[in-house]
């Protein structure tokens, strides 16, 4: 009988540096001659991501460091690299944004653009000897950034000459997707202007090309109100696309000037275009289509469009699912599942039974399956309509709580605040609930997965619907008996800190607070923050002036006598997104009113930490202060040193 401890005090095998270390998340992989690459985070190496391929059973790294193949196109990047079947490197650097090749002859790369220009590019891909791309220009004064599709030699005849980048087309404020068609006389991409977002409303634009240049197009599908991502050329007349335009992601193909549905459902194909070049769907040879479903969770379906069959295909894939790249019937994609931690997958639909098998974990040693926990899918209903949600209880095969004690829990808020939690198993999940400590996680009203409808309930409503979801979702779980109602704690990033810092001023649900570079003031983010989420607030909360009354009621700061809940604030100091003075102003805050809190800064760190250090310290320090809060003794980390310590602590 395994001994009886208090939750929160259980013995873990999963110390904070198992997650940082251990986690190497894997990405944009592709087929290259006959062997597989992809880019993968090295969080032991100051979080750069270094292109990789599969060797003699163990991965090889093909870009050395100190390298970094990241593009920040949007800030979030995408499509940092690619390659020619000989085995030329092309990437994105991150330190200068310029693109840079490597040869399997060359000792190190050499740039294909010109430096101290302003340029970023991402979405990379070859079109014959150029390097077609999606390039921003930060040399503009204010909020205005151009964007243009290019064309960037491949002989390096650009790198002392900007003037031999071609521009292919511009004209709107975003572009991305751009696919030129199998015979190189059009091209088609995806386009937007302030102040929508991509899920918002996107067009798909589909241009005659003339010496290399776009010199008349049409939008074929999309608009204001319909959001239509990921063109793909079927053969030269005919394209395969996604839209929103029954209120869920669907596929469509446009054909002879007609668009048609490919099997409508209420599921999701699509998502929000956070990162450059991202794909949900992959046309195959014989004109089959494999595709990603969403509700929820993820699945995989293949679908026969000249005969409307469609099935559904085994995979331990569930959650984050995403399709890289296809050779005849080969498929690459990613995703973890709810006993999976995931990472590169290879599916052959040849195969009598075709199954995902697994090219590179994106966890080095997973812990027995004993001390993962189940996702559990969970609805509650909510003031706004039901709240969805996925729950984690506490795993341990080494101890049980005393007979009557019902567990602490962390309820997690995603960022975005488009972003989807899908259930998957997670290392950094299983370090909490393998210590006795249960997690929600929350899909909040305007989350991802669940259709348009769902994703709308945010409008104009940010602070008010999403604060209020995870609140009924926290007190939800509490009134099932599944969490200890008084020692309830939320974490947020980004977004998530936002909705988590609205929760702590505007409930007391909670009894502890962790915000990861979390927006505190609206009216100071609609005033710093990048070009790309320069507009954002508009949909999410109203356009200024106008709405300047309710930016200044919704923040967080503008309420500083509610703020009496215990914090722990981490914040990246090189952060453009969400720069630290909002985290800054909240320490300040909780400082004023003598509220037990900590602050960690930490230098080289942007939006999202990825230094395994970083991490490491952060997990320890959540753990630490939950203790500390919440009243339970954590085993082996550091104890963390509070601010205005309040005697109750």
């Amino acid at each position: 009988m395994p001994p009886t401890l208090p939750y929160g005090s259980w013995p873990s095998p999963i110390s904070a540096a198992d997650v940082a270390a251990g986690s190497h998340p894997v990405d944009g992989a592709r087929f290259v001659g006959d062997e597989i690459w992809w880019l993968e985070r090295m969080p032991g190496e100051a979080g750069r991501s270094a292109v990789r391929r599969l060797g003699d059973g163990e991965p090889e790294t093909l870009l050395p460091a100190p390298w970094d193949a990241r593009s920040r196109v949007h800030e979030y990047g995408g499509g940092a690299w690619t390659a020619t079947d000989s085995g030329i490197l092309v990437f994105v650097e991150k330190t200068d944004q310029r693109v840079w090749a490597l040869s399997p002859s060359d000792t190190a790369p050499h740039p294909l653009t010109p430096p101290g220009l302003g340029m970023r590019f991402g979405e990379l891909s070859l079109v014959g000897d150029e390097v077609w791309a999606v390039r921003e220009t930060h040399a503009a004064v204010g909020h205005v950034t151009p964007r243009d599709i290019v064309a960037i030699p491949l002989d390096g005849s650009a790198a002392d000459d900007a003037a031999a980048i071609r521009s292919v087309v511009a004209g709107s404020d975003f572009v991305a997707y751009p696919r030129v068609s199998p015979d190189g006389a059009r091209l088609a991409w995806i386009a937007w202007d302030h102040p929508r977002m991509a899920w918002d409303g996107a067009e798909l634009r589909v241009g005659s090309l003339v010496d290399g240049r776009v010199t008349k197009w049409e939008a074929v599908a999309g608009g204001p109100t319909e959001s239509a991502l990921q063109p793909e050329w079927t053969d030269a007349a005919e394209l395969t696309f996604v839209s929103d335009r029954t209120g869920w992601w669907n596929l469509y193909r446009w054909s002879d000037g007609e668009v048609t549905a490919l099997a409508p459902a209420e599921a999701e194909t699509g998502g929000p275009l956070w990162n450059l070049g991202i794909r949900w769907f992959l046309p195959l040879p014989g004109g089959r289509i494999l595709a990603v479903r969403t509700v929820g969770s993820d699945a995989l379906v293949l679908l026969d469009p000249a005969s409307g069959a469609l099935r559904a295909l085994p995979s331990e894939a569930t959650s984050r699912v995403l399709l890289d790249d296809a050779r005849g019937s080969r498929v690459l994609l990613r995703g973890a599942g709810a006993r999976s931690f995931g990472g590169l997958w290879l599916l052959d639909l040849d195969d009598p039974d075709p199954r995902p098998t697994l090219v590179r974990g994106a966890v080095d040693a997973a812990p027995d399956a004993a001390w993962l926990p189940a996702a559990r899918a969970v609805t509650v209903d909510g003031p706004h309509g039901p709240v969805h949600a996925f729950a984690y209880a506490p795993t341990s095969p080494v101890a049980v709580a005393p007979d009557g004690e019902l567990p602490p829990c962390l309820v997690l808020v995603h960022g975005g605040p488009t972003a989807h939690a899908s259930g998957g198993a997670s290392l950094e999940v299983a370090f909490f609930t393998s210590r006795g400590i249960g997690v929600l996680d929350v899909n909040y009203g305007g989350s991802t997965g669940y259709g348009r409808a769902y994703r709308e309930r945010l409008s104009g409503q940010w602070g008010v619907v999403d604060r209020d979801d995870v609140v009924a979702a926290a007190s939800g779980l509490a009134s099932q008996g599944l969490a200890d109602g008084a020692r309830l704690a939320i974490r947020g990033g980004s977004a998530g800190g936002w909705t988590a810092l609205c929760a702590l001023t505007a409930s007391d649900r909670f009894a502890a607070g962790i915000s990861r570079y979390g927006v505190a003031d609206l009216r100071a983010l609609a005033a710093d923050t990048h070009d790309f989420e320069a507009r954002y607030l508009d949909g999410l909360v109203g356009a200024l002036p106008e709405a300047e009354d309710v930016y200044i009621d919704r923040s967080p700061l503008s309420h500083l006598d509610r703020f009496t809940t215990p914090m722990l604030i981490e914040q990246g100091l090189d952060d453009a997104v969400v720069p630290p003075a909002q985290s800054e102003a909240v320490r300040d805050a909780l400082a004023a009113k003598g509220i037990a809190h900590a602050y960690l800064a930490f230098e080289g760190e942007s939006h999202g930490f990825r230094r395994a250090e970083t991490i490491v310290r952060c997990l320890q320090a959540e753990l630490a202060f939950l203790g500390r809060v919440l009243g339970f003794e954590p085993l082996d980390v550091p104890a963390l040193a509070l601010d205005a310590v309040d005697p109750g602590c």
